[in-house]
């Protein structure tokens, strides 16, 4: 049995898929690891998987699915004793696995993730607060999104943290129920980080350790993308989990 089962997820990527794989492959030596690709599109593989010594396992999906079906069917098939998501587009230079997996054995972790920065080292928004209808309002006229800023320690509580790096424990992820499978892309890293805090888990940031996210960012402009953003954002709001979010306690 795997120790961990890292699951990506393909758009016509294949060529990061190969640079991510051989990351893993040079810097995670002796690493128990099994990686699940699930190939959203119709593509041709650029690379064997035989060539890697690790199990490489293949979805092929008929038609294009969304981030969270994605990576619950791939939950679905994994073995490991922990599970990772992991964008095409990160890289690694050093094994950020086995600092992460000591983070998340620990009591009442229900998450953890690296510190992301771009490829000039700069570090990304990618641990934030929860977001709000106002803090929308005011990215609208120029505003910035409500980012976590207790970076100084090596571990941090952020509210949430983007979903192109996670890891998770086996157990928590499936009691959790995986992702929301409604959202179809965006937020559905949000709704699973509430309902980690909901349920009395932590969500954690670990500066420990960083990849870089190689981002690809033409998507951003394309009006399907912004519709899907839109109508996550308003499933986001107005659900029983952000609801309940509100009601909690102050500290």
């Amino acid at each position: 049995m795997p120790k961990l089962s890292i699951s990506v997820v393909s758009h016509a990527q294949t060529a990061l898929v190969q640079s991510l794989l051989a990351d893993i492959s040079c810097h995670c030596d002796g690493l128990s690891v099994e990686v699940i690709l699930t190939l959203n599109v119709e593509e041709s593989l650029a690379f064997d998987v035989g060539d890697y010594p690790f199990p490489i396992r293949i979805i092929r999906n008929s038609t294009p699915k969304g981030f969270g079906v994605n990576h619950n069917a791939a939950f679905n098939l994994a073995k490991g004793m922990f599970f990772c998501v992991i964008n095409p587009d990160i890289r690694f230079s050093t094994n950020p696995f086995d600092v992460l997996v000591g983070h998340a054995k620990e009591n009442n972790v229900g998450l953890v993730a690296p510190l992301i920065v771009d490829s000039r080292g700069r570090e990304e928004d990618s641990a934030r607060r929860f977001p709000s209808p106002l803090e929308i309002i005011l990215k609208i006229f120029g505003g910035k999104s409500a980012v976590h800023t207790n970076t100084t320690q090596a571990l941090t509580s952020p509210d949430w943290v983007a979903g192109m790096f996670m890891l998770f424990p086996r157990e928590v992820f499936q009691r959790m129920g995986g992702f929301n499978e409604r959202y179809f892309l965006y937020y559905e890293d949000v709704d699973l980080c509430a309902r980690l805090t909901l349920a009395g888990l932590r969500v954690l940031s670990c500066s420990e350790v960083s990849v870089v996210h190689d981002a690809r960012r033409s998507s951003h402009k394309n009006p399907k993308f912004m519709f899907w953003h839109v109508l996550s954002m308003f499933r986001y709001f107005s659900s029983d989990v952000y609801k309940r979010l509100q009601q909690r306690p102050m500290s």
